[in-house]
């Protein structure tokens, strides 16, 4: 059964085909807040961001994509970024208008945030990691305080077998590495399944979710959050792994700067430090899975154009052999 959003499609291959930047404009109006006409399109590929100039002073324009979030959803996701606003906690939380943060025009839905002032984090500067990791702890206490009703759990399912069986049917993987592709990763979930067993229950909390550098601004108090659209329940460690990069002894000083300022505020379960590499096996298996369920939209080709490749399926398909090598030994960061 194909559901529908106000009448739209949601397998629609482009679901943002109308949405003009004078329609934009009238959103904006419609919701109240005077648009002078300067527009610029934000970077954005699941839904479609813009910042204007208002008399109210700038502002972000979050539209949807149609049927990736119900209502129920997208509410859960406003109403924690409102209670870590109230907490005083640095993220872009919605402006209600007539009560309401999920707002409508025409087919789209959407949301305005605040504008927020700031540059790309420079992680290397003194304390910044500690900073981070204060930040997220008290997001996390939060974030304990009680459960998502409607919004998902980070599951092998959702962002392991899912994203394969999403691959598979995609016909975008070449014949010659169908096979590969299909033991590889059938490899690698059994893997991750494996360990996730073996580190046995932790607490699932409110995440973050795709807490990555892409998704913070850092400003003169410290990082601020600006994208909680990924936000689900999930163990602590998934807003704080993918914080920390590079060599072995450069990765695991950073997580010791992160994890500092983490447990200043939070405390934290050392046996998730060893679901680190089945989360990264994980999230390798939904990005292509994402990619290749949005191919069909126009932005999805220009933005990675080399996912058509050989090569590129070649490279991924060893990179897959390679991340259940690595789950098998023990973890990088203590």
């Amino acid at each position: 059964m194909i559901n529908k959003v106000r009448g739209r499609n949601v397998m629609d291959p482009t679901p943002f085909a109308g949405l003009s930047p004078e329609v934009v404009l009238d959103a904006a109006v419609s919701a109240g807040f005077e648009a002078d006409g300067r527009l610029l399109a934000l970077n954005s590929y699941e839904n479609r961001v813009y910042q204007l100039e208002t008399a109210q002073g700038p502002l972000v324009l979050k539209f949807y994509r149609a049927g990736r979030w119900s209502d129920e959803q997208i509410g859960e996701e406003h109403a924690l970024t409102a209670e870590l606003a109230a907490a005083e906690l640095p993220v872009a939380a919605p402006f209600a208008v007539a009560g309401r943060t999920l707002l409508r025009y025409q087919d789209f839905r959407f949301a305005v945030f605040p504008w927020m002032r700031g540059r790309a984090p420079e992680l290397d500067q003194p304390e910044a990691r500690a900073m981070l990791g204060r930040a997220l702890a008290r997001m996390h206490r939060l974030g304990a305080v009680r459960p998502f009703q409607h919004r998902p759990r980070l599951t092998i399912e959702r962002f392991g077998h899912a994203a394969r069986a999403a691959v598979l049917a995609s016909g975008l993987l070449p014949d010659s590495l169908t096979e590969r592709y299909a033991q590889a990763s059938s490899l690698l979930l059994s893997r991750v399944e494996a360990l996730m067993r073996d580190v046995g229950r932790v607490e699932e909390i409110r995440l973050h979710g795709d807490c990555h550098l892409g998704n913070l601004l850092w400003n003169e108090q410290g990082p601020v959050f600006v994208d909680l659209d990924d936000c689900m329940m999930g163990p602590r460690i998934q807003d704080l792994w993918m914080l920390c990069s590079g060599t072995p002894a450069g990765e695991q000083r950073e997580w010791d700067e992160l994890l500092t300022g983490y447990q200043q505020f939070g405390d934290f379960d050392f046996r998730e430090v060893r679901l680190i590499e089945a989360l990264r096996a994980l999230r390798m298996l939904h990005h292509a899975g994402w990619v290749a369920q949005r191919w069909r939209d126009p932005a999805f080709p220009r933005a990675f154009p080399w996912f058509g490749e050989v090569r590129h399926w070649e490279s991924y398909v060893t990179d897959l052999l390679e991340q259940s090598i690595t789950i098998e030994n023990q973890p990088l960061l203590q």
